[in-house]
């Protein structure tokens, strides 16, 4: 209620002319509550309140904070569970360490680094929309889909590396701050402007489709974005996984989804 009372109170200071505009905010959004475990509200006399000091000498105050915002909608109440607390320290951990995986150029992009770039640049973009819209628990999984490429390659520039840096900040600040002075900078990265998302880099180029034999996926492919039927199935029959389920057989039709799936029927 104190979200209405600021209101009725920004009115009558209006009315009686002590504040010059008769709203006291362009926008303004209800939070959920967090409820005690079982669904019941937190109550002193209950002896059911969580003290966030045991949660941060355990976990940090960045888990601390993320999890909040990732355990569901910003606007929706929910209970307090500190099941899946862990994720989100494992996450931040994971991150941290990814700072041994930074280089300041790589020479030549490949494939892999190049579909990368697409990936994170849309993350940007998603983050970005998604604290507009106070969808704070949508970007943390984002962020986390991102993480599990950035884990599996070699090495990351450190220009891109700052860049997820940068949209982590809000939601990490103790881990960020410390990651972003360790790469020689001298600002806080709070104040740093927010990045913005290349739009030419978020062109997928190539895309990842399944080869389908009768219906089951019995191989995939990368091919350029918008590949014809004909340089697919050219691609798939070279296939060895495809191959073997074509000896003997007959095409009897082939279904074609581009961008997505080639089926193969055969009898």
């Amino acid at each position: 209620l104190h979200l209405l009372y600021s209101r009725f109170w920004n009115k009558f200071l209006y009315d009686i002319g002590v504040v010059p505009v008769s709203e006291p905010y362009k926008k303004r959004t209800s939070h959920g509550m967090i409820l005690a475990k079982g669904g019941e509200k937190m109550s002193k006399s209950k002896g059911n309140v969580i003290n966030p000091d045991s949660i941060v000498s355990t976990y940090g105050a960045d888990t601390l904070r993320m999890y909040e915002m990732f355990m569901g909608p910003f606007d929706q109440a929910i209970p307090w569970g500190e099941e899946n607390i862990i994720g989100v320290r494992r996450f931040l951990e994971r991150f941290w360490k990814l700072q041994n995986k930074v280089v300041s150029k790589i020479v030549s992009h490949s494939g892999e680094y190049k579909k990368f770039e697409t990936n994170l640049h849309k993350t940007i973009k998603k983050v970005g929309d998604d604290i507009e819209s106070m969808s704070f628990n949508t970007a943390i999984s984002s962020m986390m889909i991102l993480l599990n490429e950035m884990e599996k390659m070699e090495a990351i520039e450190k220009k891109d590396f700052e860049l997820f840096l940068q949209i982590l900040a809000p939601f990490a600040p103790h881990i960020t701050e410390e990651l972003w002075h360790t790469f020689g900078h001298k600002t806080v990265v709070m104040t740093e402007k927010w990045p913005r998302a290349d739009k030419k880099k978020m062109i997928e180029k190539e895309v990842r489709i399944g080869i389908q034999i009768n219906g089951k996926i019995r191989a995939e492919l990368m091919i350029p974005v918008d590949a014809t039927e004909n340089s697919v199935m050219e691609q798939a029959l070279k296939l060895e996984d495809v191959d073997k389920w074509l000896v003997g057989k007959q095409v009897v039709k082939v279904i074609f989804v581009p961008n997505k799936l080639i089926n193969i029927v055969i009898a």
